[in-house]
C-alpha cells in the first residue's frame, strides 16, 4: 500500500507536465502572478487549489468505486467516455477562455470594468481551478500512475480512497508549495498592468482545449453532435458577451435586468437541446493507420500461443498521450515494418466510449488507466506491458523479442 501511495504521489506530480493538463496551467499561472505581492492571498489561493483538487479527486474516486461495486467495469477517466460530459466540459472551458479574454467577469467586485480583483473570490476561483484541473487531467496517466490505480481498484474502498488522495496531493503539490512558501516564487514578476495582457493571452490554451474536446465529441457521437456543440458554442459566446455588457451597465448604474434575462434564455437554448442531439449521434469512422485485427477477449485467447505475437493497443480518442504515441511511434514506418516482418497481430481496444470488456481486460492485467500497450509473445508466455510513453525503438524491440525473430 505504501508503495502504491508513493507511486500515486509521484505520478500526480508528473501529471502536471502531461499534455492534457497544459491548458489548465494557464489558470494556475495566472493565480500565481495575481497574488505574488500578498503572502496571505497567495496562501489562500494555494489552499483553495489544494482543496478543490482533493475534493474533486475523492468525489470522482467514490463514484468510480461505487460504479464498480455495482458491477459496472469502469476505469480511470470513465467520465470522459460520456459524450454529454465531453460536451459540458467543452462549454465550461470555452466559458473560461471567454472570461480570460475579458468578455465577462466572474466573482469580481467590478470596482473598475475589466479589472482583475486580487482581494475577492480568490479562494473559490482557485478551488474551481483545482476541480477543473482534475477533471481534465483524467485522460492522462503519468508514469507510476497506472500500477497505483490498478492496485487501488482491487482494494477495499478505504484503501483505494487513500491512494487516490495521494494522487491528488501529488498533483496539487507544486502549485500549493509555491503558494504556501512565497520565497519559492520570488522570481515571479510583480503584478501590474501587464497582467491584463497576460490574462487575455492565456485564453488561447483554453481555446485549444475546447478544440480538442470538440474533436473527441465528434469521434464519439458523429457530425450531428459536432454541429450541435458548435452551434451551442456560438450561442453561449453571444450570451457571455451580453452578460459582460449587463455587468458593465450595472457598474455604470444603468438598467441591466433585461440583458441578464436574455443571457439566461440564450444559455438554456444552447444547453437544453444537447442531450437529445448528442445521444442520437453516430461515431465517426476513421481509417486505421495500421492493418488491424478485431480486438476481443475471445480473439486474443484464440490467437495466443499459435506462433504469432499479438500487440494490443488500449486507447481512446480522449487520451492525449495515446494520440501522441500514435503519431510519434505506432504510425511510424519503423513500427509498421516491424509488425509486418514479425507477423505480429495488431489489435486496437478502443475505449473512447464505454466498453466493459476493455475495462475487464485492463483490470486483469493490473492496470487502471490509459494508455496501455500489451505484447503477447508468440510462444504463449506471459504478456509484457510496455511503458506509457512510447518510442519506435521500444515497440520494435518488444515485437522482435515477442516474435522470436531477429532483426
Amino acid at each position: 500500500m505504501l508503495t502504491a501511495m508513493l507511486a500515486a504521489f509521484a505520478g500526480g506530480i508528473i501529471l502536471n507536465f502531461m499534455p492534457c493538463v497544459f491548458p489548465i496551467i494557464s489558470l494556475k499561472a495566472l493565480g500565481l502572478v495575481r497574488h505574488s505581492h500578498s503572502t496571505a492571498q497567495t496562501r489562500k489561493e494555494g489552499f483553495g487549489f489544494l482543496l478543490g483538487t482533493i475534493v474533486t479527486m475523492l468525489i470522482l474516486a467514490a463514484v468510480l468505486l461505487a460504479l464498480r461495486a455495482g458491477g459496472t467495469a469502469v476505469g480511470w477517466g470513465f467520465q470522459l467516455q460520456s459524450p454529454l460530459v465531453i460536451a459540458f466540459l467543452a462549454l465550461v472551458i470555452l466559458g473560461a477562455a471567454l472570461n480570460l479574454l475579458g468578455v465577462f467577469e466572474v466573482g469580481l467586485s467590478m470596482q473598475r470594468a475589466g479589472e482583475i480583483s486580487v482581494e475577492r473570490g480568490a479562494f473559490v476561483r482557485a478551488a474551481l481551478t483545482g476541480a477543473l484541473s482534475i477533471i481534465v487531467a483524467t485522460p492522462c496517466a503519468a508514469p507510476f500512475m497506472a500500477g497505483a490505480i490498478g492496485y487501488a481498484l482491487v482494494q477495499p474502498p478505504a484503501v483505494a480512497l487513500v491512494i487516490f488522495f495521494a494522487l491528488a496531493l501529488g498533483f496539487a503539490a507544486p502549485f500549493t508549495l509555491i503558494s504556501l512558501f512565497p520565497a519559492l516564487g520570488k522570481s515571479l514578476p510583480r503584478p501590474g498592468a501587464w497582467m491584463n495582457t497576460l490574462k487575455r493571452g492565456l485564453a488561447f490554451p483554453m481555446f485549444g482545449a475546447f478544440g480538442w474536446l470538440v474533436w473527441v465529441l465528434a469521434q464519439q457521437a458523429g457530425t450531428t453532435a459536432l454541429a450541435a456543440i458548435l452551434a451551442a458554442a456560438v450561442v453561449l459566446s453571444f450570451a457571455a458577451w451580453l452578460y459582460g455588457m449587463a455587468q458593465q451597465r450595472r457598474f455604470a448604474g444603468k438598467r441591466h435586468l433585461a440583458l441578464f434575462a436574455v443571457t439566461a434564455v440564450l444559455a438554456l437554448a444552447a444547453i437544453v437541446p444537447l442531450p437529445s442531439v448528442i445521444n442520437n449521434g453516430a461515431p465517426v469512422q476513421t481509417a486505421a493507420h495500421i492493418e488491424e485485427v478485431k480486438w476481443s477477449p475471445q480473439n486474443v485467447a484464440d490467437n495466443r500461443g499459435h506462433g504469432k505475437a499479438i500487440f494490443v493497443n488500449f486507447t481512446a480518442s480522449w487520451c492525449i498521450t495515446c494520440q501522441v504515441n500514435e503519431k510519434t511511434s505506432l504510425s511510424t514506418q519503423a513500427v509498421k515494418e516491424a509488425l509486418a516482418r514479425t507477423g505480429t497481430l495488431y489489435m486496437v481496444a478502443d475505449s473512447t466510449k464505454f466498453n466493459a470488456d476493455i475495462d475487464d481486460a485492463m483490470n486483469a492485467l493490473g492496470q487502471g488507466s490509459l494508455p496501455l500497450y500489451v505484447v503477447y509473445p508468440a510462444d504463449g508466455s506471459e504478456p509484457k506491458i510496455l511503458p506509457q510513453v512510447l518510442t519506435p525503438s521500444i515497440v520494435v524491440n518488444a515485437l522482435t523479442q515477442a516474435s522470436g525473430k531477429k532483426t
